[in-house]
């Protein structure tokens, strides 16, 4: 009987985790930035059809980056679980924070059991009362959650464009065309040029009512470009 092949546990890690990066990578990238009046996710993404931003609940968004297939399939969870729990509870019972655990568990458990770690990374936003409370949880592919302040930013080249990004929001919290402008600016870089077709926009408004997502079409986001 031959010896099974031996790998140290730490290289397993390590090999999955380069998998998952390298995966993420070769995708385009997306930012959510805290604005005046709620949250707006820009997501550099030119297909009509597939959508890298979503609502989850009443007052929440999801986004994700990295294989579509496998973050829709977390969106399509996330949704089912929300429901879930607003429809067996309350629907006050339904959180970001909630939602993100799950997810973390999702991912953590995939990335330490499976053979292949999925290849996402994800977003779970929620806008609060007041901008003290809302809320960004940046979810990686091996279930560590980030939670972020102010802005965060998904994909690859991520370190590049938080560092473009970061101090244009250090002393100001901008309003909704600032904010698309300078997420437009953070993800094009300095050697390229990004039109409103190249990018997926929604905000989470603080309006008070129930329901704070919203989609903004090709139209609207070249007027906040231009303004």
């Amino acid at each position: 009987m031959s010896t099974p092949f031996y790998v140290a546990p730490e290289q397993v890690m390590k090999d999955r985790a380069d998998y998952a990066r390298k995966g993420i990578a070769r995708g385009r990238a997306l930012v959510a930035v805290q604005y005046t009046e709620g949250i707006a996710i820009i997501a550099e993404n030119p297909s009509n059809t597939l959508r890298k931003v979503s609502e989850i609940y009443d007052r929440i968004a999801f986004a994700g980056v990295g294989k579509y297939n496998e973050f829709d399939q977390l969106r399509v969870a996330g949704v089912r679980s929300a429901d879930l729990k607003g429809y067996q509870y309350s629907r006050a019972d339904v959180d970001a924070r909630g939602l993100a655990n799950q997810y973390a568990q999702i991912l953590g458990q995939i990335f330490t059991h499976e053979m292949k770690p999925l290849e996402v990374e994800i977003l779970v936003a929620e806008i609060g009362v007041d901008a003290s409370s809302d809320q960004l949880f940046h979810i990686l592919y091996d279930g560590t959650v980030l939670d972020e302040k102010r802005y965060s930013v998904l994909g690859g080249d991520a370190d590049a464009i938080a560092a473009r990004l970061a101090p244009e929001l250090v002393d100001s919290v901008p309003n909704l065309a600032s904010a698309v402008k300078l997420a437009n600016s953070a993800l094009a870089g300095p050697d390229r040029s990004l039109v409103a077709d190249d990018f997926e926009v929604a905000v989470l408004r603080r309006n008070g009512s129930r329901r704070a997502f919203a989609r903004l079409d090709d139209a609207e986001v070249s007027n906040l470009l231009a303004s």
